[in-house]
């Protein structure tokens, strides 16, 4: 992520025994077509940093947390921010998890990413404007 300056994906400071990488185990993954011949498989053994940066969705994802800052008031100190950026990352994590097939794409990786920080940033839009 060394070509995006900003703000990096925070480690799970939290001390928690959750697993650290987004990826799709062969339980996990829901049964579909094989890739055709020429496309990566993206869904094995990859970190959610590893499937942001290769997603190109650093930027999108930043909007999405300064949202939740502004939000919360701004923040004061590294523990403050993982409170509020982890929370999303676990659940940005949950959405690949759930949505992972064997066979996903590039492509489709970074349409399940860009379309669930769009409904994020929705609701997060929402929520302060009432």
């Amino acid at each position: 992520m060394d070509t995006n300056p900003g703000t990096p994906l925070p480690a799970d400071t939290r001390g928690n025994t959750a697993p650290e990488k987004s990826s799709c185990s062969p339980s996990d993954r829901v049964p579909d077509e094989p890739v055709p011949p020429g496309l990566p498989d993206v869904s094995s053994s990859m970190t959610l940093e590893q499937i942001i940066d290769m997603t190109g969705e650093f930027v999108h994802l930043n909007e999405l947390i300064m949202l939740h800052i502004e939000s919360a008031g701004g923040f004061a100190g590294a523990d403050a921010y993982f409170r509020t950026v982890q929370p999303l990352l676990d659940l940005l994590e949950v959405e690949i998890r759930v949505r992972c097939r064997t066979g996903i794409t590039q492509q489709e990786m970074k349409r399940i990413v860009h379309e669930w920080i769009d409904e994020e940033i929705g609701l997060c839009r929402n929520s302060g404007s009432e």
